[in-house]
């Protein structure tokens, strides 16, 4: 039974370890966005060169997070948690030190596996570490600290690349793992699953990374790759073969028997990827377009965050009562109307009367959507699969957003240099909204015909406050 108590000082030490380590990736999904055209301009990189540095992570933290958490189980969940502090720290010090783009590409691609192994360990660690009483309020802690790191991501990152450069972006994770790491290992105690048994799903992994892998390039580089794309979807189908096949598989695929697990990944899906598209393409429509500095950009959509992390927890009460099928329903359909709202956004655009009003809708429609969907999807299941419901369901939201940032530039007509071009992208960043909001719009029909309340009694999520704007809360197996 774990017994350390938040009051206590190896509480604190334990609750700020968790915060370092955490905040280091969520640092790193919400500021990269915004250092993209400085990157581009400094490496001479193509808008498929952007694309890559940003789905380079997200294509290994995707294909891995569940892999990294079942290691983590077996082996100690401080051992992995430091490995992927130190492995991520090395990795963003490749990113801050890239002579070019590929060795850029390459850096982040190995940075996502970092944040795969570390960050299904925070959470985990505070479940295993503290005692019952305390834990709700560690775990509230933990996920309003983390907030704060998300809110003020932007920001920072915005002043960095203003000020020292873009590679501090990158370089800012080697002091805080220098902290993270001594502190880990001498005040936050070893735990593990003894129930933890059989062989690692390796191979599993490496197929549905793959399969990612091959789609993603296809997309990002159409034309040329067809044969790629047949292999993805091969690789695909290898994979379902395999995990249907293990005894131990990484993805069980028993779980979307229950049908409203199914239908809410599917909605996962429609508006994570609406997201990931929406997020990637405004960091560049503020610069390129709006004229905004780095700074300015990053502290345009500060709102968003602002409200999820001041409300969500309200959000999450009120579909206790009222059910998820309305909110589900409601928050997609208020971010379409955001989005439909940012095409104002243009050459010029004044931020209280253009940037401003979308900002703040798509804030309230996050609000009223997240927290109900990872609540939703937590019920969906058997108790005792909770924790790999919320682990299918975050890479069900990382996978959406990797292909979402490959496939949109192409479906608006991007070509290689369009960032380059303020009328180019504008055009290209008008055609490209509209399709955010009609996924969106579809997610919320989905939302309102297939989802419904679920059975009492049923596992709710501890981490009530959430201020990520790309992913959902991710839930582990600590509760024991």
């Amino acid at each position: 039974m774990p017994d350390v108590r938040l009051a206590s000082s190896q509480g604190k030490w334990i609750l700020l370890t968790t915060v370092l380590g955490s905040s280091m990736a969520m640092l790193d999904s919400t500021v990269v966005n915004v250092a993209l055209p400085r990157i581009g301009e400094d490496l001479d990189a193509s808008l498929s060169a952007l694309q890559w540095t940003v789905n380079a992570y997200m294509l290994t933290l995707a294909g891995l997070i569940l892999l990294g958490g079942s290691l983590g189980d077996r082996y100690g969940r401080r051992k992995v948690f430091v490995v992927g502090v130190v492995w991520f720290a090395a990795a963003s010090l490749m990113c801050g030190l890239a002579p070019n783009d590929a060795m850029l590409i390459a850096a982040r691609a190995l940075q996502g596996i970092g944040g795969a192994l570390l960050t299904p360990g925070s959470l985990a660690l505070i479940q295993a570490s503290f005692h019952p009483d305390d834990r709700a309020r560690a775990v509230g802690l933990w996920s309003g600290f983390g907030g704060i790191g998300a809110a003020v991501g932007p920001f920072l990152g915005g002043w960095l690349v203003d000020g020292p450069g873009w590679r501090w972006v990158f370089l800012l994770n080697v002091p805080l793992a220098l902290l993270c790491v001594p502190v880990a290992l001498r005040h936050v105690p070893e735990s593990a699953d003894g129930r933890a048994h059989g062989r690692f799903d390796v191979l599993g992994a490496v197929l549905g990374a793959l399969a990612l892998g091959l789609v993603t390039f296809a997309l990002i580089e159409a034309g040329t790759a067809s044969l790629l794309a047949v292999a993805g979807v091969a690789a695909g189908v290898a994979f379902g073969y395999v995990e249907k096949r293990r005894q131990d598989p990484m993805l069980p695929l028993d779980i979307f028997g229950s049908r409203q697990f199914t239908a809410l990944n599917v909605v996962t899906l429609c508006v994570y990827g609406a997201f990931g598209g929406y997020f990637f393409l405004t960091a560049l429509q503020l610069q390129v377009v709006a004229g905004y500095s780095a700074l300015a950009a990053g502290t345009a959509l500060l709102p968003t965050t602002a409200l999820m992390l001041l409300f969500s927890a309200r959000s999450g009460a009120l579909a206790d009562r009222i059910g998820p099928r309305i909110p589900l329903t409601v928050g997609p359909l208020l971010c379409a109307t955001a989005m439909l709202l940012m095409l104002r956004v243009g050459a010029h655009a004044d931020y209280l009367t253009d940037v401003l009003p979308a900002v703040l809708v798509q804030g309230v429609g996050m609000v009223v959507l997240v927290a109900p969907l990872t609540a939703s999807v937590l019920a969906s299941v058997d108790t005792a699969r909770a924790g790999i419901a919320s682990g299918i369901n975050n890479a069900a939201a990382r996978a959406a957003g990797l292909l979402a940032v490959a496939a949109l530039p192409l479906l608006a007509g991007m070509g290689p240099e369009a960032y380059r071009s303020p009328t180019a992208f504008d055009k290209a960043f008008d055609r490209a909204m509209p399709i955010c909001a009609g996924v969106l719009v579809v997610g919320a029909v989905l939302a309102f015909t297939l989802v419904r309340r679920p059975a009492p009694g049923c596992v709710r999520p501890e981490c009530r406050r959430h201020g990520n704007v790309t992913t959902p809360p991710l839930e582990t197996d600590g509760r024991s």
